[in-house]
């Protein structure tokens, strides 16, 4: 099955709308999605080398404006919206706590949370609960995600073929460690807030 899926991805990654897709799972992942956009933007990248630039470029810029997204959930809806998301995903006891830290050191931790496992969403909620300034946000945002996507799509560019074959020989042990990634992501986040 896994298998399927990946093959499906990687035939996905050269749909004319795939491009879209990686845009809006960027967009939704960087505000309360809890799957990241590297599940669609290695395929893509694989598949079509020469546009990894292209690419990475739409995944950042999907990335940021949903971090946007995610700051407006903190900053008009956190009552309604944003503490439910941050309950959900069992963040909400430490929060009071953690806010006075982000308020000293908001750009680090946007930086942080942009290009580590830490679940962006619950950064950029965080950012719009506490009134981070806009500028700081934006500016940490596109650097860090700019940086993360960039760098896998450079990495994929350069290496290419390699990279493919090792991704499909070792497909179940990838999808274990990023799954292990992702949840340690989670948990992380858990004892900093």
């Amino acid at each position: 099955m896994l298998r399927r899926l990946y093959d499906w991805t990687m035939s996905f990654a050269a749909h004319p709308h795939a491009l879209w897709a990686l845009f809006f799972i960027a967009f939704i992942e960087s505000s309360f999605f809890p799957i990241p956009p590297d599940i669609l933007l290695l395929p893509m990248v694989l598949a079509a080398r020469g546009n990894a630039w292209k690419i990475a470029g739409v995944c950042t810029l999907g990335s940021v404006l949903g971090g946007f997204a995610g700051y407006a959930i903190g900053y008009f809806l956190y009552e309604s919206v944003g503490q439910p998301v941050l309950e959900f995903y069992g963040y909400s006891e430490k929060f009071v706590a953690f806010q006075a830290m982000y308020n000293e050191w908001g750009g680090w931790i946007v930086a942080a949370g942009g290009l580590t496992p830490l679940p962006y969403k619950v950064i950029t909620i965080a950012s719009g609960v506490t009134g981070m300034d806009l500028t700081t946000f934006g500016v940490a945002s596109l650097l860090s995600r700019g940086v993360r996507y960039f760098l896998v799509a450079a990495l994929l560019w350069y290496f290419g073929e390699p990279i493919r074959t090792f991704v499909e020989k070792y497909l179940g042990w990838l999808v274990a460690v990023g799954f292990v990634v992702l949840l340690s992501g989670f948990v992380a986040i858990k004892f900093v807030l």
